[in-house]
C-alpha cells in the first residue's frame, strides 16, 4: 500500500497571479466575440480583473510569509508590494491606451490580454527565489512585450523595435540561463537560499562556479534592467514601440527586473565583498551615461529612454546600500522610489501619447509645442512629472532621491551618493527642456494632434495625485511599507 499525501498548497499566495492570468483569457474571449468597433468590453473586463487581483494582494499583505509549490512561489511583504505596484501599472496603462490606439489606427483588442500576461510574467519574477521560476517569469514577460513592441505593423521603426528587442532579449535570456546552469552545477539546486551553504561548504572549484554563474546571471538581468553597458537597446526600442507599450515597458519591465536583481543579490549576499565594488561601478556608469547622453537627444521618447537608464542606476544605489548595511537600510527606499518612478514615468508617456493623430505620431520636442493650449491639464501634469523626475519638492521624486542619498551615506557608499547628486543636477537640463516645449505657443502641425480622452485625463490625475500624495503622506506610507 502506498501512503500518498498530496502536498499542501497555499492557494492564496498564487491567487493574484491566477486572477491576472484568467483575466487575460477572458479578455481574449471577449475580443473574439465582441464587435471590432469598440474595445470597451475588453477594457472593463481587464480593469475588473486587475481590481480583483489588487484586492487579493492587499489581503496577502496582512498574512504571514509563506512558501508553496516546493519553494517555487513565495509570499512576503517585498514581493507582494511589488506585485501590487505591477497591477496598478497595468491598470493605468490600460486606462489611457484606447484613445491612443484609435488615433494610431491600431485598435487591436489583443493588446489588452497580452499586457495582462506580460504583467503575470513580471509578477512571477517578484514572487520567487527559485531560479527556474525566475527564468519562466522573464520569458512570459518578454514574449508578450516582443509582440506588443511590433504592434504598429505599418511602421518600419515599430517592426525594427520589436526585432531588436527580441534579438537582444533572447541574447540576455541565454546569459541568464547559462548562469543558472553554473549555479545549479555548484549547488545541485535551483533555490537561491541554498547558495550560502554551498559557498561555505564547497571548495575553490565550487566557489568559482558560483562566481561565474552570478556574473552571467547579472549580465542577463542587466539587459532587462537597463544597466550600463547592457543598455543599448533601451532608447531604440522605446522610440520605435507604440507609446503605450513603451510606458508599460519602462515601468513594468523595470519593476520586475529590479525585483529579480534584489532576489539574486539576496541569494548571493555571502559573496557581497566580491560583487558590491563591481556593481558600484555599474551604478556610477549607469547614472552618468544615461544622463549625459540624454542631454543630446531631441526625441522625447529617447530622452525618457536614457532617463530610465539613469533611474535604474539610482535604484541600484539604493539596493547596494541595503546589501552593504542590511541592518540599517531596509527595502522601503527601493519600493518608494519604484512607486514614484512608476507614477511619473507612466504619466509622462500618457501625455506624450497625445502627439498621435490620424495614424501618425510625432515624438520630437517640437511636437509638444502648443499642448498648453489644446490640453492644459495634460500639459500641467507633464510639468509636474518633469519636476518630480528632477527631484523638486514637494514631489515624491525629491523624497525618493533624498532617501537613496541618505541610505548611500549611511551604508558608507559616499562616492555613489555624490555621483547621484551630480547626475540629478545634470538631468535638470533635459527635463526642463521637455516642460518648456509644452508651453511654447506655436504648434509644428496645427490641428494634427490628438485630444485628451477621459482615460488619459484620469491617468494624469491619478499619477499627479500619487506624485504629490506619496510625498505629503510620506510617514503613513513608510509605516505601511514596514507593516505597521
Amino acid at each position: 500500500m502506498f501512503d500518498f499525501s498530496p502536498p499542501l498548497i497555499d492557494w492564496m499566495t498564487i491567487a493574484p497571479l491566477i486572477a491576472v492570468a484568467l483575466t487575460g483569457l477572458i479578455a481574449l474571449m471577449v475580443e473574439v466575440m465582441m464587435p471590432k468597433r469598440t474595445n470597451g468590453g475588453i477594457i472593463g473586463v481587464s480593469l475588473v480583473g486587475l481590481a480583483v487581483a489588487g484586492g487579493l494582494l492587499i489581503n496577502n499583505l496582512s498574512m504571514p510569509n509563506s512558501e508553496t509549490f516546493s519553494g517555487m512561489a513565495l509570499r512576503d511583504h517585498f514581493g507582494t508590494l511589488l506585485q501590487l505596484l505591477l497591477v496598478v501599472t497595468c491598470g493605468l496603462s490600460i486606462l489611457f491606451s484606447e484613445g491612443y490606439l484609435r488615433e494610431k489606427r491600431i485598435p487591436f483588442g489583443e493588446f489588452y490580454p497580452l499586457l495582462l500576461w506580460s504583467t503575470m510574467g513580471a509578477m512571477i519574477m517578484c514572487m520567487t527565489r527559485n531560479l527556474l521560476m525566475l527564468f519562466l517569469g522573464v520569458e512570459v514577460l518578454s514574449i508578450s512585450l516582443y509582440v506588443l513592441a511590433g504592434m504598429s505593423r505599418s511602421e518600419e521603426r515599430s517592426e525594427e523595435s520589436a526585432m531588436k528587442y527580441f534579438l537582444l532579449g533572447a541574447f540576455a535570456s541565454a546569459f541568464l540561463l547559462f548562469g543558472i546552469s553554473f549555479v545549479y552545477g555548484a549547488t545541485g539546486t535551483l533555490q537561491l537560499a541554498s547558495i550560502s551553504e554551498a559557498w561555505t561548504s564547497g571548495g575553490i572549484s565550487s566557489q568559482a562556479l558560483l562566481l561565474f554563474g552570478f556574473g552571467l546571471i547579472m549580465v542577463g538581468l542587466s539587459f532587462k534592467s537597463g544597466f550600463v553597458p547592457f543598455h543599448q537597446w533601451t532608447p531604440d526600442v522605446y522610440q520605435g514601440a507604440p507609446t503605450n507599450v513603451t510606458a508599460f515597458m519602462a515601468v513594468g519591465s523595470k519593476v520586475a527586473a529590479i525585483a529579480a536583481v534584489w532576489r539574486v543579490f539576496e541569494g548571493f549576499q555571502i559573496m557581497s565583498d566580491y560583487w558590491i565594488p563591481i556593481m558600484s561601478w555599474v551604478a556610477i556608469l549607469t547614472m552618468s551615461v544615461g544622463n549625459l547622453i540624454a542631454l543630446l537627444q531631441k526625441d522625447v521618447k529617447r530622452i525618457l529612454g536614457y532617463s530610465s537608464i539613469a533611474h535604474a542606476g539610482y535604484i541600484l544605489v539604493a539596493i547596494l546600500a541595503h546589501y552593504k548595511n542590511p541592518q540599517a537600510v531596509g527595502f522601503n527606499t527601493v519600493f518608494y522610489y519604484l512607486l514614484s518612478y512608476a507614477l511619473m514615468t507612466l504619466g509622462s508617456f500618457a501625455v506624450i501619447s497625445l502627439t498621435a493623430h490620424s495614424g501618425r505620431e510625432g515624438t520630437m520636442l517640437s511636437d509638444l509645442n502648443g499642448m498648453w493650449k489644446r490640453a492644459p491639464f495634460a500639459a500641467a501634469s507633464l510639468i509636474v512629472f518633469m519636476a518630480s523626475l528632477v527631484g523638486i519638492p514637494p514631489t515624491s521624486g525629491f523624497v525618493g532621491k533624498f532617501l537613496i542619498f541618505s541610505d548611500a551615506l549611511q551604508a558608507g557608499l559616499t562616492p555613489l551618493a555624490m555621483v547621484l547628486a551630480v547626475n540629478s543636477i545634470i538631468s535638470v537640463y533635459y527635463y526642463v527642456g521637455i516642460a518648456h516645449a509644452t508651453v511654447v505657443a506655436e504648434e509644428k502641425r496645427p490641428g494634427k494632434s490628438g485630444r485628451p480622452t477621459f482615460g488619459l485625463n484620469s491617468t494624469c490625475l491619478l499619477c499627479t495625485v500619487g506624485v504629490f500624495g506619496a510625498a505629503i503622506f510620506y510617514s503613513p506610507l513608510m509605516n505601511f511599507l514596514q507593516g505597521r
